[in-house]
């Protein structure tokens, strides 16, 4: 008969997979260039700077940084705590970068069911709403820009 799994392996299979930070690479398109977006209006917030004429150019087109920007603000009055992001030139992820970035990527492809079970018991309900819909509008930006 088989065993069952044994509860303190799977609890350190889970700690082991919660230290290694995933990788920028493991997002989609969309959801990657959503976290560069973020580290960029986060540098130029540290700057006191204000991040859309680069964020523009980075992202090829005004509508695309507005929108990132957007979902930027609606994300961070959204989240429970400080959003952890990685330096810009870091491939490696937050754990907060990895959230995002996946409901972004889930938003992209319309799977608003995926998006709910990323951030459920993170955001509250009333919350998901502006942050569907501030995805869906940089994703179909994105796509317009495509």
């Amino acid at each position: 008969m088989p065993q069952p799994p044994n509860q303190f392996a799977t609890a350190q299979s889970i700690i082991a997979a919660l230290a290694t930070p995933p990788r920028l690479e493991a997002l989609g398109p969309i959801g990657g260039r959503f976290v560069h977006a973020l580290r960029l209006i986060a540098l130029h917030e540290r700057a006191r700077r204000d991040p859309v004429p680069e964020l523009a150019v980075r992202m090829g087109q005004v509508e695309v940084a507005a929108k990132a920007l957007f979902l930027a603000q609606a994300v961070s009055a959204s989240w429970p705590e400080n959003i952890h992001v990685s330096r810009f030139c870091c491939r490696l992820l937050s754990h907060d970068e990895a959230t995002i970035g996946a409901f972004v990527d889930a938003a992209a492809r319309g799977d608003r069911v995926g998006f709910e079970a990323t951030l459920d018991g993170l955001i509250r309900a009333e919350r998901m709403s502006r942050l569907w819909e501030g995805a869906l509008a940089l994703a179909a930006a994105e796509m317009r820009a495509a």
